[in-house]
């Protein structure tokens, strides 16, 4: 089924902002409450919204291919956003470090595109749709900085170059089912009918090279040589097999973690 909307969020309208207020409340209480609670209790609570996160993940997915709400435009998986919807569970859940910077590197930029300049469309319900929308892009934000704020990942240049390889490869996946049907998943065959950060960028196939280059230094430069200078400095230890991230514990909590949450993080990387 390929319906016309129903209607459209208009940007910076009063429902954006109201989204972009709880995002940012949410953020800052959930870091304070992570860095003053004992990480047990931490773990616990994220596996446990990390589980409902993935059973609502699941739900929308199989929501998209029901008759009533198929659009080959918007019902796959392709979109970075539909990728992260299942890595941020496995991160709250296993603390998996690979889902961890790319939870991290994703949800902070991509995924940060929709949040600021949101292209929302609704087709079948549209209560269902607005909230779906922003429990996917609101978690995008605040999962990650929890993680990295409040629990103290950090990450390294091997995450880096972890988390890229893995983007570029969802492109190419996404990009080849655009063309085999016409979609545009990751705006990565156009840009967006409405006005986003990708218009800066130039016209496309432009936009595509200036964004790689862009999403790579920005990576690089601002989200981990920070982290790697800060944590050379301070001598903080890698964490997990793969040399992915450095843990700097909260101040509630020292090396000496659980053991078993230890054991079954290192065993997910």
């Amino acid at each position: 089924m390929n319906s016309p909307p129903l209607g459209r969020m208009a940007p910076y309208g009063l429902e954006h902002w109201c989204m972009l207020t709880l995002i940012v409340v949410a953020s800052v209480a959930l870091v304070l409450w992570a860095r003053r609670t004992p990480g047990e209790r931490v773990d616990r609570v994220l596996r446990g919204l990390g589980w409902l996160l993935l059973g609502n993940s699941v739900f929308w997915t199989a929501w998209g291919f029901m008759p009533w709400a198929w659009n080959i435009d918007e019902s796959l998986p392709l979109h970075y956003s539909d990728a992260l919807r299942f890595v941020l569970p496995v991160a709250m859940i296993t603390q998996a470090r690979w889902a961890i910077v790319v939870a991290y590197y994703w949800g902070l930029t991509l995924n940060l595109q929709s949040v600021l300049t949101p292209d929302v469309n609704y087709f079948v319900w549209v209560p269902l749709e607005f909230f779906q929308y922003w429990i996917a892009h609101g978690a995008g934000i605040v999962v990650p900085v929890v993680l990295v704020w409040g629990l103290g990942y950090r990450p390294t240049w091997r995450g880096f170059a972890v988390a890229y390889v893995i983007t570029l490869g969802w492109a190419v996946m996404a990009f080849t089912g655009n063309l085999l049907t016409g979609a545009n998943y990751g705006y990565l065959n156009r840009a967006p009918a409405g006005p986003s950060i990708l218009d800066l960028l130039g016209p496309w196939p432009q936009y595509l090279l200036v964004e790689a280059l862009l999403i790579a230094a920005v990576w690089a430069l601002v989200m981990t040589w920070p982290w790697v200078l800060r944590d050379r400095r301070y001598g903080t230890a890698l964490d997990g097999k793969h040399g992915l991230v450095r843990r700097a514990h909260p101040p509630h909590e020292g090396p000496g973690r659980s053991a078993a949450v230890e054991s079954q993080a290192s065993s997910s990387t």
